[in-house]
Order: C-alpha cells, then sequence, then structure tokens
C-alpha cells in the first residue's frame, strides 16, 4: 500500500502598508519562507503597492478589501506607530492573524487591549522585533548562563543612526515619529531580554527638536531588583552604532551588530578577562526569516506567542516610563 501525503496549505499573508522595512526584510522573507505565501498588499499610494506586487509574486488590494478577504489568513503591519492601535484591532476583528511592527502601539493600555483581543479570539498577535530570534542571542545568553565573565554587574546597550533627510517619517510627529519609539526601542527591549522582567526605569534625558518637539536622542537609566544595572543609549543624530556590553565581575562580553545585522553577516564576540583577550565568531543567521518561522509555527500549532506577548506589554511600559521620568531638553 502507498503512504499517503498531503501537502499543508501555505499560510496566505497580506501586507497592510508599503513601508520600507517591509520591502527591504520583511517582504522577501515572507516571500522566502516556504510554508507562507504573501497574497495581496494594500497602499494609500496604488503605484506603491503595483511595485511591490510585481517584485515579490502577489496581488494588490485595498484596506478594507485586505482584511475582508477569505483568502487571507494574517496579515503583516507594517504602517507608522500611531496606526497600529486601529488597524491591528480592525484584522483581529476580521479574524486574522497579525504580524504588527514594533512599537505594537504607542501605549501600554492599547497594546494590553490588542494582547487581550488576541487571545480571547485564539488569534496569534506578535509584535515584530527581530533582533531577539537571531542565534547571536541565545548564544550570548548561554555564554553568561555558563559563567564567561562571572556575575553580570552592569549591562550597556546603544542604537543610533546618522542624521535623516527631511521628509523621512521619523520626523512627523503626526504619525508618532522621533527616536524613542524606533531607535530607543531597541536597547530597551535588549535589557529586558538579557536581565530579566523585573527591569525598572529609574530616570532618563530626552533630547527634543525645537518646533516639532519629537524626540531625537536619549540615555535611559534602569536597574533590575537585584542592582543590575542598564545604561542604554539612542539617537539620530550620531554615528552608527549598535552595541551589547555585558561588564560581570570577572571580565566583559561584548556584541557589535547587535540589532540589525545583515543575514550573511557572522557576528563576533569579544570575551575580555584578567590577561584574556578572546574573539568568537559565530555563525550568520537570519532573523527576519527567523521571525517569520516562529509566527508561522504559532499560527499553526496554535501555541501563542507566550513569553513574547508579556514582552511586549513590559516593553511599552518601560516605555511610558521613560516618557513619564525623563528630563526634557528642547535644542
Amino acid at each position: 500500500m502507498e503512504a499517503s501525503h498531503t501537502t499543508e496549505r501555505p499560510l496566505r499573508c497580506g501586507v497592510l502598508g508599503c513601508a520600507d522595512i517591509a520591502w527591504r526584510r520583511m517582504l522577501p522573507a515572507l516571500a522566502a519562507a516556504p510554508g507562507v505565501e504573501p497574497v495581496a498588499v494594500a497602499s494609500r499610494d496604488p503605484a506603491r503597492a503595483e511595485r511591490f506586487a510585481a517584485a515579490f509574486g502577489c496581488g494588490t488590494a485595498g484596506y478594507e478589501e485586505l482584511l475582508a478577504s477569505s483568502g487571507i489568513d494574517a496579515v503583516y503591519v507594517p504602517l507608522p506607530p500611531l496606526l497600529h492601535a486601529e488597524w491591528v484591532e480592525r484584522a483581529l476583528r476580521a479574524g486574522k492573524h497579525v504580524l504588527a511592527e514594533k512599537p505594537l502601539t504607542h501605549d501600554p493600555e492599547h497594546t494590553g487591549h490588542l494582547l487581550r483581543l488576541a487571545a480571547e479570539r485564539g488569534l496569534v498577535l506578535l509584535e515584530n522585533v527581530a533582533f531577539p530570534h537571531h542565534d547571536q542571542h541565545a548564544s550570548v545568553r548561554k555564554m553568561l548562563a555558563d559563567g564567561v565573565i562571572g556575575e553580570v554587574r552592569d549591562f550597556a546597550a546603544a542604537f543610533t543612526i546618522p542624521p535623516l533627510p527631511e521628509d523621512n517619517m521619523r520626523h512627523r510627529p503626526d504619525v508618532s515619529g522621533g527616536a524613542l519609539l524606533d531607535m530607543g526601542l531597541y536597547p530597551v527591549r535588549a535589557a529586558l531580554h538579557h536581565l530579566g522582567p523585573d527591569l525598572r526605569v529609574l530616570h532618563a534625558v530626552l533630547r527634543l527638536r525645537a518646533g516639532t518637539g519629537l524626540v531625537v536622542a536619549g540615555r535611559i537609566l534602569a536597574c533590575t531588583a537585584a542592582g543590575v544595572t542598564a545604561d542604554l543609549s539612542f539617537g539620530m543624530e550620531h554615528s552608527y552604532r549598535t552595541s551589547c556590553e555585558f561588564a560581570g565581575s570577572t571580565g566583559r562580553l561584548t556584541l557589535d551588530r547587535a540589532f540589525t545585522p545583515p543575514p550573511d553577516h557572522r557576528p563576533v564576540l569579544r570575551v575580555e578577562r584578567q590577561d584574556h583577550r578572546e574573539e568568537i565568531t559565530l555563525r550568520a543567521d537570519d532573523q527576519f526569516a527567523n521571525v517569520v518561522r516562529a509566527f508561522e509555527r504559532a499560527v499553526r500549532t496554535g501555541s501563542g506567542t507566550g513569553d513574547a506577548s508579556e514582552s511586549s506589554l513590559r516593553l511599552a511600559r518601560l516605555l511610558a516610563d521613560v516618557e513619564q521620568k525623563a528630563v526634557l531638553i528642547t535644542r
């Protein structure tokens, strides 16, 4: 008797919005995933939607049409942050699983509401913070657990980028632009990822741009209940830097390209102890492909997003605490 074979239907995805991150990273990852099929792209700009659709072999649709389609199981939402709460909720109420760009929303109440709504409806809602899905962070965690630098005493992380063109979306207050929800999110999320859920914000300084009031840079001091400190910096008027550093009782571990490594990049961990210097080259990994796999797996297994959902809510609360406790400096 011949064995029977069944082919699992691809997870059919729509895309709400034609942001740069969708073009450069997420649509290529969705199109390349064996179990995922991009079906349609929606945009307020029809020509832009057509260009995306032609590049990734899918169709175009209006926002409402896409959500109403029975031929779409899930949506990816790369809209500006201020629009996330509305369109993620619409997608969930339309019965779609959702992969949403970070930040999930711009405040903890909206974030909590959407996570509860997804859970109530048995749907997957995953915030697309990609870097924790990269193997280099699992390697860091293992080395720290193995005591390579003793007990962790202090943590530092930075995400800074050079000045952007004036017409860049991050300069627009009407769509929740600014550096805190874009670059600042990364070092805060890294501290949460590596130091644990009891992290709390002690103090912050935010530099605002005169005229718009947008956050262009900042520094945050946080700590855990055990007294491990986190020094977190970010900005969009700097040289490019994405790094994490752990200072321990017997040494120091540093990781460059901590948040945005290209898929072919082989990360280098640097370990320094008394009279010892070591560089460890890790394997290349594709964090965006890993996010897509995690999302697809959660949808197919019904396992939900568990720790990721809790981290999204804690992250939203920490970012709100930064805004509440910060000293504001306008320049």
